[in-house]
């Protein structure tokens, strides 16, 4: 029996930017992503995505606002990853950690190719993001 793998993905707005890590691992090692990672068995999805924010950028984080669940089953080449993919609101200093190569902030409008299906997310949440980034 196969299993489906149950990830989260942060979608962060900080300093009028956002926030994408350099992967470090494949699949799609050396290419842009959002921060995020596998739920680990017992822990619940928020916390999940709050403990990969913090170990990939170094930030504490507080989730905003859910933006979907993303569960196309070709959307990792490894197998069946389902991820739920939120807008979260962070403070500190930003700094690359665990399996994130480098950690660096992107205009919007000016996003590099990114892994996975990453850009659907961030083209899902503009709205929310825009509204973010007008308050700073």
């Amino acid at each position: 029996m196969k299993c489906i793998t149950l990830t989260v993905d942060a979608i962060i707005p900080y300093k009028g930017k956002i926030v994408l890590i350099k992967r470090a691992n494949e699949p799609f090692k050396g290419y842009y992503a959002l921060p995020g990672g596998i739920v680990e068995y017992g822990e619940k999805v928020e916390d999940a995505l709050l403990r990969e924010v913090e170990e990939e950028t170094g930030l504490k984080g507080k989730i905003y606002k859910l933006v979907g669940v993303y569960s196309d089953p070709n959307r990792d080449p490894r197998g069946h990853f389902v991820s739920v993919c939120f807008v979260v609101k962070c403070k500190g200093e930003l700094r690359a950690g665990s399996d994130a190569k480098e950690v660096r902030l992107f205009d919007l409008e000016n996003l590099p190719k990114l892994a996975f299906d990453h850009e659907k997310m961030i083209k899902d949440a503009e709205e929310i993001i825009y509204g973010i980034l007008s308050e700073v």
